[in-house]
């Protein structure tokens, strides 16, 4: 797992974001618009937010293992997978953003990205533990799947990894301390954002 500042070169395709649309915002596919489907509860992660997460990670994904575990339009996953991720798995369960999600990988010919349809955080819990240097959380806001998903995302992940959380309040560091993973320890804060009503965590495993 690496992540050189730089991130890799795109071709300049001029887009102007409009209403239904969010875009990748670096790597091979920048300024691709990604469509979001007009469906309840959909609300995909902000350009601005996903911008900052990836300044974090240092941009450039190069040999990544990354699951996006709640893949909704894609915005997350196919980020990734544009600044070079190695092998990016997004599940997703509505049977029509499923559909979208073939779609663009065939657009996008992304042959490192694998779409399956069915519930993230059992995904997460049959993956191998310590597998993944990045998962990447964006329940729906009225769920109660955070914690499941922080837990199941926790066992599968790399002791250096990142895990991404996106959710309607700040999680507080004694919460993901005492959370406990079976044994392999809490998560801590790396870094932290508030972007209206979304609060973006960047968490690692607490030492």
């Amino acid at each position: 797992m690496k992540a050189p500042d730089k991130a890799k070169a795109a071709p300049a395709r001029p887009s102007k974001v409009g209403k239904g649309e969010v875009r990748i915002i670096g790597g091979q596919w920048r300024r691709t618009l990604l469509p979001v489907a007009d469906l309840p509860g959909l609300r995909p992660t902000p350009d601005r937010v996903r911008e900052t997460l990836f300044n974090w990670l240092g941009q450039d994904l190069t040999g990544w293992r990354c699951v996006d575990a709640f893949g909704g339009c894609g915005g997350l996953g196919f980020e990734a997978a544009s600044r070079g991720a190695l092998a990016v798995l997004i599940v997703e369960q509505h049977p029509a953003l499923v559909r979208g999600l073939l779609q663009l990988k065939e657009r996008l010919q992304a042959a490192t990205v694998t779409v399956e349809r069915g519930d993230g955080v059992s995904a997460l819990r049959r993956l191998a533990p310590s597998s993944l240097d990045l998962v990447l959380l964006d329940p729906p806001f009225e769920s109660d799947l955070h914690a499941a998903a922080l837990s199941a995302a926790a066992a599968a992940a790399r002791p250096e990894a990142f895990i991404y959380l996106e959710g309607p309040r700040a999680w507080r560091e004694d919460e993901l301390a005492e959370m406990g993973f079976g044994g392999l320890g809490g998560l801590r804060v790396y870094r932290y954002l508030k972007a209206g009503a979304v609060h973006a965590h960047l968490l690692q495993r607490a030492a």
